[in-house]
């Protein structure tokens, strides 16, 4: 995968704890045995690529938080909206908002079927993080 398991595995460790759970019970949450638990938080490259699925649903981390982790990002942590067993809320770093926001308009005006310069891009990526900024998103 990457060079990050230790990483994730000091992350996945320190949110249990902050969960107050220990790995057996993690571990049933996980839908997993204990020893796949503790290979994880003992940063083994021998853990499937869905075990973390239920690592994530126990850590109550967004889908794709281990993957993000073992790529160099942060763990989204998520929680059960009130209003329906289907939904959930995801709090995302400010930065990270940015990021994605800014590579989602870039992506779009590179997309776009028109004549827009490298510069041009920039600056409409500018306009609408000030816009955002201003409606008190960031």
């Amino acid at each position: 995968m990457g060079n990050d398991l230790e990483r994730l595995a000091h992350l996945v460790r320190q949110r249990r704890l902050e969960l107050k759970l220990g790995i057996e019970p993690a571990a049933r949450l996980a839908g997993m045995s204990k020893d796949t638990w503790k290979k994880v938080e003992a940063a083994r490259e021998d853990v499937r690529a869905t075990s973390y699925t239920g690592i994530e649903r126990a850590l109550q981390w967004a889908p794709g938080s281990c993957t993000r982790v073992i790529e160099g990002g942060e763990p989204v942590i998520s929680e059960t909206s009130t209003a329906s067993r289907d939904s959930g809320i995801a709090v995302i770093p400010k930065e990270e908002l940015k990021r994605q926001v800014g590579d989602s308009v870039n992506s779009a005006a590179i997309g776009f079927k028109g004549d827009l310069t490298a510069d041009q891009i920039l600056d409409l990526n500018r306009l609408v993080l000030d816009e955002l900024h201003k409606r008190g998103v960031f």
